[in-house]
């Protein structure tokens, strides 16, 4: 059985857009035709596929952190009531409110009523569901702990949602500031500045250095403004797809590693997610390599994802664990000790529970240090501009009044 999304013409001539479940497209047309609907157009849910739906390309169907944590919550709370997988995904399917959603899980619940495990019909849509998720509900499913593991994974991916709007929170402040300073300052440049300044020069006096470099810039938005705009997006989509390009972001990462602050902060972030993630999986009864390995590729930062990778390999050979991790040079040495006490006492996975969550109050520290100081810093500056735009203008009126006595 699988999903279909289609489009059809119901009795009066408008168009009904939905999902419907059936063996084969044949069978869906049916279906469409008994419910007294003309089918139009009918495809397949997977993401494998290159078909699109409305205006979504379902190869790149995707859901926000919030939306995954919520299904997650939901699958793990109703599985723990006894309820069947598949009346779970159904149940779910019909509570959500997005089309491409509902989609999704109807083809996973075909998957699963085919006799495929839920890991396996999760799979079929990659970008919605990661290494991680997969690989802990496939070992949830193996060790018949899945509601336990769907719970941790709940509660996972909760605790990623709220650090993600926790740094959103705090970046909101600063951004409107940046975009109102750039935005008022464009503004005076391009249509006040100037109608000031040719009074001056009308006038014949000389202009001080700062009026003349003030009356440039203010000439240069003017003339070539919209350009400069047109530049600067087509530098930001230039710099997005150079992103795609593993070589240049892997100098880009190493580059923002050694940013004071941000640097310390995308180590703490990435080496937090990775030990998040060993935990889960080792709770979850994947073994030890292939947590590791799993972690790695949940890691962003291409330097850090390497080393990681190659501490893998150093475990496989032998070589103890926090050993491993300490060779990266990444991890802190809390969290060093703490990954070693749990190696040592059996009790490696709430070690590290425990060292993630410590690296996470320390980011969550950096990122208020970071904003009170980038606070006065942007006072500062928006005061120095100012203060330039004022003496260039003044400057001019006090050459004037010298003239006059």
């Amino acid at each position: 059985m699988g999903a279909y999304n289609y489009t059809a013409l119901d009795a009066s001539g408008k168009n009904r857009k939905g999902v419907v479940q059936a063996d084969n497209e044949k069978t869906a047309r049916q279906q469409l035709r008994q419910q007294g609907l003309t089918p139009i157009d009918l495809r397949y849910v997977s993401e494998a596929s290159q078909t699109k739906v409305g205006y979504f390309n379902l190869r790149r169907t995707r859901v926000s952190v919030a939306e995954l944590a919520l299904l997650t919550r939901q699958l793990a709370t109703m599985l723990q009531a006894g309820i069947p997988l598949d009346e779970t995904l159904q149940s779910i399917a019909e509570q959500a409110e997005k089309q491409r959603g509902k989609s999704m899980l109807l083809a996973v619940r075909a998957k699963v009523l085919e006799g495929h495990s839920l890991a396996t019909g999760l799979a079929e849509f990659p970008h919605v569901f990661n290494n991680l998720y997969r690989a802990t509900v496939a070992a949830g499913e193996k060790t018949g702990h899945l509601d336990k593991v769907l719970e941790r994974l709940a509660e996972f991916t909760e605790r990623r949602q709220e650090v993600r709007q926790k740094i959103i929170q705090a970046l909101i402040y600063p951004s409107v500031i940046i975009c109102a300073a750039i935005g008022i300052v464009s503004f005076l440049l391009a249509f006040v500045v100037p109608k000031m300044i040719t009074v001056f020069q009308q006038s014949g006096q000389a202009l001080p250095v700062a009026t003349q470099i003030l009356l440039a810039l203010s000439q240069f938005l003017q003339s070539f403004g919209l350009y400069l705009v047109i530049v600067i997006i087509a530098a930001v989509v230039l710099f997005i797809r150079a992103l795609r390009r593993p070589l240049f972001k892997a100098r880009m990462d190493r580059w923002l590693l050694k940013l004071p602050l941000f640097g310390k902060a995308i180590r703490l972030v990435n080496t937090a997610r990775f030990a998040h993630t060993f935990a889960i999986l080792t709770s979850a009864g994947v073994s030890v390599l292939e947590a590791m390995r799993i972690g790695s590729d949940i890691v962003t930062n291409t330097p850090i994802k390497e080393s990681l990778l190659i501490a893998t390999r150093q475990v496989r050979e032998g070589v103890a664990i926090h050993r491993a991790l300490k060779q990266t040079g990444y991890f802190p040495p809390m969290s060093i000790y703490l990954i070693a006490s749990g190696e040592n006492t059996g009790r490696l996975e709430p070690m590290l529970q425990r060292s993630a969550h410590t690296q996470e109050q320390q980011v969550e520290r950096m990122i208020n240090v970071i904003l009170a100081l980038f606070e006065p810093l942007m006072i500062l500056v928006m005061g120095s501009i100012v203060l330039f735009i004022v003496l260039a203008i003044l400057l001019p009126i006090f050459n004037m009044d010298q003239l006059v006595h």
